[in-house]
């Protein structure tokens, strides 16, 4: 579903991503693991068309994600690390909006927004303003809305940031039935390596721009010789605490806010 050859990442002088390669197969629950500033929101934004890798090939469904761009966003679903629902709106013009903006017919995105709503728990708050929502609403809202299009992939970029443990539950169930009912392909990235743990089917390891480590939970659990997802994770990035962009000049960081 996913394939990575040799992709690069320059700003400058500095490789945010270094000839990664990695493949996910369809249906899988994959998680995208690694410490602040390691590569990993980077290479989402290149596999989501959002950026353009300095070197190397991706694939998203069959299709070359730098020639095909309009073709591959239409094949996947993203939400974001930070809030992107327009808070004047209500839920059902959030949603509807989406679907207008992917060219989906009136008489297809009716139905579609009141079955995911159904599926999230917000059909009785549709006509509530987002500005109203809690954050565990506003990002079930963000899974229905990326949902809408009916997306080979799903794109989670820490989903549960900032969420109670009873949130984080309920959008994990909502993840783990797309998976299994609608075989909806799962690309995810979180810091709580419980939710590797619980949910994850193979994962791969970023620092520093490289991928140090892939394969099953069990695989990586043996090859660090810990117990945990968590321990094996200390242990093969180390325990010096990351700053999100420490790595980055003040040059490199001009240089992405104009991508």
């Amino acid at each position: 579903m996913i394939e990575i050859k040799n992709v690069t990442k320059k700003y400058g002088d500095f490789t945010a991503v270094d000839n990664i390669s990695l493949n996910v197969e369809k249906g899988d629950v994959f998680a995208f693991l690694g410490p602040n500033g390691a590569g990993k929101t980077t290479t989402i934004k290149m596999l989501t068309t959002l950026l353009n890798p300095t070197s190397g090939e991706i694939y998203l469904d069959g299709h070359n994600v730098m020639e095909k761009p309009s073709e591959t966003r239409k094949s996947f679903g993203i939400v974001f690390q930070d809030p992107s629902l327009d808070n004047e709106l209500t839920a059902y013009e959030n949603m509807q909006f989406h679907a207008i903006l992917y060219g989906i017919s009136k008489d297809v995105y009716i139905d579609r927004i009141k079955k995911l709503l159904e599926l999230v728990e917000l059909t009785d708050r549709k006509d509530s303003y987002v500005k109203t929502f809690s954050g565990g609403m506003k990002r079930r809202l963000e899974i229905a809305r990326g949902l809408l299009h009916h997306p080979k992939v799903l794109f989670l970029d820490e989903p549960t940031i900032g969420l109670d443990p009873q949130t984080r539950n309920h959008i994990w169930n909502y993840v783990k039935k797309l998976n299994e009912e609608e075989k909806v392909t799962i690309f995810f990235t979180t810091h709580h390596m419980e939710e590797v743990e619980r949910y994850g089917h193979t994962i791969a390891i970023i620092d520093h721009g490289k991928i140090i480590e892939q394969g099953t939970i069990d695989e990586i659990r043996k090859k660090a010789g810990t117990d945990s997802i968590e321990d094996a994770f200390i242990k093969l990035t180390g325990r010096q605490i990351r700053a999100e962009a420490s790595n980055f000049s003040k040059s490199t960081l001009r240089g992405f806010r104009g991508m």
